[in-house]
């Protein structure tokens, strides 16, 4: 089997930044042996440029290619939405539906959701931080709970599960048997975080997008075509999520 091309990123020299429309927009160079030519991507996770370029001889090059498209760059840049820091007072999704982030000093609870409400107690510092904490330990209790219901219908095994703060996919699963997916669906419907968990026990069956994958999908979750498009249209709103600016 030929060996996959290696993926790196390297460092530019000066500011790895591109002003763009008076804003200082951060830029990151990936070498990609794959790549036929200059490609241009704005992550909304992080409202940044990542510049595509197949060898490190073409790097000049690709940022020349970048300056070009800067007003194609900034509309990108424009249409992701602005960071909604996780802050008393402000309304975000749980599970699909809005929930009033409501600080509780003298509380003795943590933090729990209760009637469109996320309540947290303690100091008012820690707010951000408690509210981000209650929606990963609920993603992954949310997960866990799908994953392994749907692994109980395939007749297949979770090794292990993970939910992390990933920019390129909503889940993933190993070869090894680990399923890894975005806590940040926690603030999706919940149809489509049973989904995203389908999705990915499907493919300890089928480690592939063949046929019988979609098949296998589809016998766990009859409404995934509807789920696939509220991700296109909506996914990219997710990461403004605990975000500042």
């Amino acid at each position: 089997m030929a060996k996959k091309p290696r993926v790196t990123e390297i460092a530019l020299k000066g500011p790895a930044t591109m002003n763009i429309a008076g804003e200082a927009v951060p830029v990151t160079i990936r070498i990609n042996p794959r790549a036929r030519r200059h490609l241009i991507k704005v992550e909304p996770s992080t409202r940044s440029v990542i510049l595509v370029t197949p060898s490190k001889n073409s790097v000049e090059s690709a940022l020349e290619f970048a300056r070009l498209h800067r007003g194609w760059i900034a509309e990108e840049v424009r249409a992701v939405p602005r960071g909604r820091p996780f802050l008393p007072g402000r309304i975000i999704p749980y599970l699909g539906e809005p929930h009033k982030i409501v600080h509780l000093p003298r509380a003795r609870r943590g933090v729990w959701a209760e009637d469109g409400e996320i309540n947290v107690s303690g100091a008012e510092d820690y707010v951000p931080r408690r509210v981000l904490d209650f929606l990963k330990t609920s993603a992954r209790d949310e997960f866990a709970d799908r994953a392994h219901d749907h692994a109980h219908t395939l007749r297949v095994k979770i090794n292990r599960l993970a939910v992390r703060d990933t920019t390129t996919r909503w889940g993933s699963c190993s070869c090894s048997g680990t399923l890894s997916f975005s806590w940040r669906l926690v603030l999706a419907p919940y149809h489509v975080l049973d989904y995203v968990a389908a999705h990915e026990v499907a493919h300890l069956r089928h480690l592939d997008h063949s046929d019988r994958f979609w098949r296998a999908v589809e016998r766990l979750t009859p409404w995934a075509d509807e789920c696939e498009t509220w991700l296109d249209k909506n996914g990219a709103e997710l990461y403004c999520y605990g975000r500042e600016g």
